[in-house]
């Protein structure tokens, strides 16, 4: 680990102001999971829905990380509380004028439909409906750019991640640029959902699946197997495997990691035991995230102002991350070339 005190040629100062001007690429972050203290509250109190706490200070501290249990709670009691299309456009402003404020250019934001679905008999059509128009204002007024992976719940029975699939072939193209699979990892595999992913597959539609966070290896190689995963949400025990580190350093797989929700989860006990570094090192392609902000007390340019004091990354590791998000971006390559064009630009300036 390079001594971060003492980087050639750039102060720390200097370098922690790049990386809160430098533009940024995000491509795993919850729509669901972003959802802000204030605006739970605002929308529990639209519904009359009762909430643990009846202020944002209050709400503030119930969203403080616990535990894995704790987590999914809060996330279940959002959900619940998007009951119409405005919800979700609201939802979707609002996570996309916080992309603006940190500079973040291109987001694949993961989203959850099935569970709105289930919980408000909120039909997936015009929840989509509502992320385009949200996603049309961010462009037009914002100047950031969304898509959506749309994620298959694990706990979910398999006939309903084949409803899901459908779902995903009827949109994908729409704002919709990939199937997920997010949850709990323990005792759901992908192969639970193999129908659902050959279904779009065959269609040509990418998968992107959570792997390898809470589960070891094993669940990294079915993501690979099960679904051709074209990226791996997570994947950060691989280490744990050397043929699996071979395999994804010669396939060049991205990686979508998450330091600060793997140490919330208790995969490693500081940022200092990450197994970033090591995957760095030993080649694999690597991408840096936020996964669930407020839940886990973080930001995109959090996450690289940590990275680098307990690292000690100098400007041309920061910059190749973020680079790497944008070639890692699910995006024809006509659209991809005039982003990477955007980034570069915006890098020389700085």
């Amino acid at each position: 680990m390079l001594p971060y005190t003492t980087i050639p040629g750039v102060t720390v100062a200097k370098l922690q102001t790049f990386i809160k001007k430098m533009p940024k690429a995000e491509l795993h972050v919850h729509l669901e999971g972003s959802v802000l203290p204030a605006t739970l509250l605002k929308l529990a109190r639209r519904h009359q829905i009762a909430l643990p706490a009846d202020t944002v200070e209050g709400l503030r501290e119930w969203y403080t990380f616990r535990d894995f249990d704790h987590f999914i709670e809060i996330y279940m009691v959002i959900s619940s509380c998007l009951r119409t299309a405005e919800d979700i456009e609201l939802i979707t402003r609002e996570f996309l004028q916080e992309q603006a404020r940190q500079n973040i250019l291109y987001t694949e934001a993961t989203f959850t439909p099935y569970n709105q679905y289930m919980n408000c008999q909120l039909d997936f059509q015009p929840q989509m409906e509502a992320v385009n128009r949200a996603r049309r204002w961010g462009y037009q007024e914002l100047g950031v750019q969304m898509n959506v992976i749309m994620d298959i719940p694990r706990i979910i029975p398999p006939d309903q991640g084949d409803r899901v699939a459908g779902w995903a072939l009827e949109w994908f193209g729409g704002g919709l640029a990939a199937l997920g699979l997010g949850g709990p990892e323990v005792d759901n595999p992908p192969e639970k959902y193999r129908r659902a992913f050959n279904r779009v597959r065959q269609a040509g539609i990418p998968c992107v699946l959570h792997a390898g966070e809470t589960v070891g290896p094993s669940s990294i190689w079915s993501a690979l197997k099960v679904a051709e995963s074209r990226r791996i949400g997570h994947g950060v025990r691989a280490v744990e495997d050397p043929a699996l580190v071979e395999h994804l350093r010669a396939a060049q797989t991205p990686l979508e990691v998450c330091p600060t929700s793997n140490l919330c989860l208790g995969v490693y006990p500081s940022m200092e035991a990450h197994s970033l570094p090591v995957l760095m090192e030993s080649g694999l392609f690597i991408t840096l995230n936020s996964d669930d902000p407020p839940m886990f007390n973080t930001t995109l340019t959090e996450e690289y102002l940590r990275c680098q004091r307990a690292f000690g990354w100098e400007q041309e590791v920061i910059q190749g991350l973020v680079m790497n998000a944008v070639e890692a971006a699910l995006l024809p390559e006509e659209e991809k070339a005039g982003l990477r064009k955007k980034f570069l630009k915006q890098f020389a300036a700085l």
